[in-house]
């Protein structure tokens, strides 16, 4: 018993006291979805044409619809994500969702565009029951521009003009002519209108990669649907593509509710009008054997500085590059380049650069410094769902969309060398230095930077104290840092290029030594040397950092020299095999391989440089054998710098430069 406000004894309300208000909505909430289930597992279709069928079907479970399909019809936020995305600077627009339910889809797209941007927004459906929910909620919702129509969508046909969006969301799988609603929603499509479809799927027996299923999974999927009058089969997307052109596409799987482990596969497909040429299609990539499961590099780590003074960039150039950070590829872009194709075996690295591509087309500045100049950013969900996922490759998009935690704890953290750069930032702190390490980069002179290094207790030990102690210490930091898997896993250094640091009989903590005491005393990092700084304090500088994070760099690229990127998930001699190149960019590529395939790659390099083209390269030897190879191949070779000469440039992390021309007349 309690006390009223006028001190009279109220009864308390046992259920409310037993059952708190939230958990009878999740009570209420698993009603509802088990009579969703119950019709969908159980129930029958009854009825003399589709309308009556589908009414026996869904009419019961009307109410529950739109709760229960939030947690299993998974692509409709992407596709709408993605159209919106299309469609973000027109207005006056006409839109038709076919298959539109109970107006769910208006809904979802109020988040990714404003409605009023509509002039009509078309629900069409042939279920009575759910055009009655849809009604009820296009009053509560205030929609003025939305028209439910209780219609067949193969005969329906907007009154208002034609259609600048048409959307099937789950629907086109449901419906038997699908030939007919697909040609009805093409004679009504604007010019330059879109076409959006999310649904369930099976791809065909030999069917585009990204699209292909195993025997079992055709089977099993295709099965399960059809007991529900439910077609996914390859049909429908077949037809589309033969009606209209393959703007987009994502091939995905999602959870069940109530049924675990099971995830069913979806599709998510954006097509056009057809236009000159042909809609390409995405291969399947894997990762090569012993690459971590993400990038090694977060930036490219070669400077692009010398790479300009030899290169002669001009507009009639196509240049091929390793991708690795993907900041030398942009930049080429920037100082002038025509075309530029960047290429890299691994897909983590081609999904950060293209995520940098998508940002520099889809974003304004700020959203992309704080993506990659500071490394984090407070609205990566929203930002990512909105504007970047409906533009990427569903490589990068698998990679990316698992992985926006990068940008919460910091993107320079991550990724092999990211990781190194934290345990020796973290090794720093424990051992005392991290004042001396913000200290270093922060210095505001270079005068300033080599009296910090120098007088630092381990560099002066190193240089000063007993020979045995010095040779101890550093073979124990060798030992622990600089072994085999370290280097390759944190520094991207395969076993092939240390044996070559080796042969030039240089000891491993001798060459890292030379970098950092190079870097050190003869770049000032503040603010010359993006590259350390970054290492340093995991991020950049507006003043310091990579072309295509200062504004000028940035609004060249963004003003269509972007465009003019190509990046590829291949082996470097693929791509060098599929067109003719004027410059070519190795990095220290031909220190991975074996002589023989670095003889190979010498051959093709004559076959696919224009005479008069350029090629550079980069090796942890002072002398590369394969460098012969290219010369006798029929370029004129010469080296650029050598560390045994004295200081590279501000990476300083490989101990020779080399500049090849490829022999003959330019009219061959």
């Amino acid at each position: 018993m309690g006390a009223g406000k006028d001190g009279r004894p109220v009864r308390d309300n046992y259920m409310t006291r037993s059952f708190p208000i939230e958990k009878l909505k999740n009570i209420s909430s698993v009603k509802n979805d088990l009579t969703v289930l119950r019709h969908m597992w159980f129930g029958s279709k009854k009825g003399d044409d589709h309308a009556a069928r589908l009414e026996s079907f869904y009419g019961p479970q009307a109410a529950a619809y739109d709760a229960f399909r939030a947690r299993f019809l998974w692509g409709r936020k992407p596709m709408l994500a993605a159209c919106a995305a299309r469609l973000a600077d027109r207005s006056n627009m006409i839109w038709v969702d076919l298959g539109g339910g109970t107006g769910e889809n208006v809904d979802m797209m109020a988040k990714y565009i404003d409605l009023s941007r509509f002039k009509a927004i078309y629900v069409v459906d042939l279920c009575h029951s759910l055009c009655e929910v849809a009604k009820r909620k296009a009053k509560a919702k205030g929609w003025k521009n939305v028209h439910v129509v209780e219609a067949d969508a193969c005969t329906f046909a907007p009154a208002e003009g034609m259609a600048t969006l048409v959307t099937f969301s789950y629907s086109l799988t449901m419906i038997p002519p699908f030939h007919s609603v697909i040609d009805q929603a093409v004679s009504y499509m604007a010019a330059d209108g879109l076409v959006g479809v999310a649904d369930f799927y099976v791809s065909g027996k030999y069917d585009l990669p990204m699209r292909q299923m195993t025997w079992g999974r055709r089977f099993f999927w295709r099965s399960i649907f059809d007991i529900d009058n439910i077609d996914i089969g390859p049909e429908r997307r077949a037809y589309l593509e033969q009606k209209l052109e393959r703007v987009w596409e994502q091939n995905c799987q999602g959870s069940i509710p109530y049924v675990p482990w099971l995830r069913a596969p979806y599709y998510v497909w954006i097509g056009r009008r057809p236009t000159v040429g042909h809609a390409l299609h995405e291969e399947r990539v894997e990762r090569p054997p012993m690459f971590p499961p993400t990038f090694l590099y977060t930036q490219s780590w070669e400077d692009p500085e010398p790479d300009m003074q030899v290169m002669e960039i001009n507009r009639n150039d196509t240049v091929l590059t390793l991708t690795s950070g993907g900041c030398n590829a942009l930049n080429l872009l920037v100082e002038g380049a025509g075309q530029v194709v960047s290429v890299d075996c691994n897909p983590a690295q081609s999904a950060l650069l293209e995520l940098k591509k998508v940002a520099i087309q889809q974003l304004d500045f700020e959203d992309v410094w704080q993506m990659f100049g500071e490394g984090v950013h407070p609205r990566i969900d929203e930002l990512y769902e909105k504007k970047l996922a409906p533009f990427l490759s569903q490589t990068s998009h698998n990679f990316w969309s698992r992985r926006l935690w990068y940008f919460q704890h910091g993107l320079y953290y991550q990724g092999g060398m990211g990781k190194l750069c934290w345990v020796l930032q973290c090794l720093a702190a424990v051992l005392g230095l991290g004042k001396t390490v913000r200290r270093l980069a922060n210095a505001p002179t270079l005068d300033e930077q080599r009296r910090i290094w120098d007088s630092n207790f381990i560099i002066h030990f190193v240089k000063n104290g007993p020979k045995l102690l010095v040779w101890l210490f550093v073979k124990f930091v060798s030992l622990v840092l600089f072994n085999k898997a370290v280097l390759w896993f944190g520094g991207g250094v395969p076993g092939k290029q240390y044996a070559l640091i080796k042969a030039d009989g240089i000891p491993i903590e001798h060459y890292i030594a030379r970098t950092m005491d190079g870097v050190a005393e003869n770049s000032h990092v503040r603010k010359q040397n993006y590259f350390y700084y970054n290492c340093l304090t995991g991020k950049f500088l507006r003043d310091n950092c990579p072309t295509y994070l200062r504004e000028a760099g940035f609004s060249a690229l963004k003003g269509g020299l972007v465009e003019n990127l190509t990046v590829s998930t291949n082996f470097f001699m693929e791509e060098l095999k599929a067109r003719i190149y004027t410059k070519v960019i190795l990095m220290d590529h031909v220190d991975w391989l074996d002589l023989h395939v670095a003889q190979l790659l010498a051959e093709t390099l004559f076959r696919q440089v224009a005479p008069g083209g350029i090629v550079i390269w980069r090796s942890a030897s002072l002398r590369p054998p394969y460098a012969d190879l290219i010369q006798k191949a029929g370029f004129d070779v010469r080296c650029i710098r050598r560390a045994d000469e004295g200081y590279m440039d501000r990476v300083n992390m490989y101990s020779s430069f080399y500049m090849a021309r490829r022999k003959g007349s330019k009219k061959e």
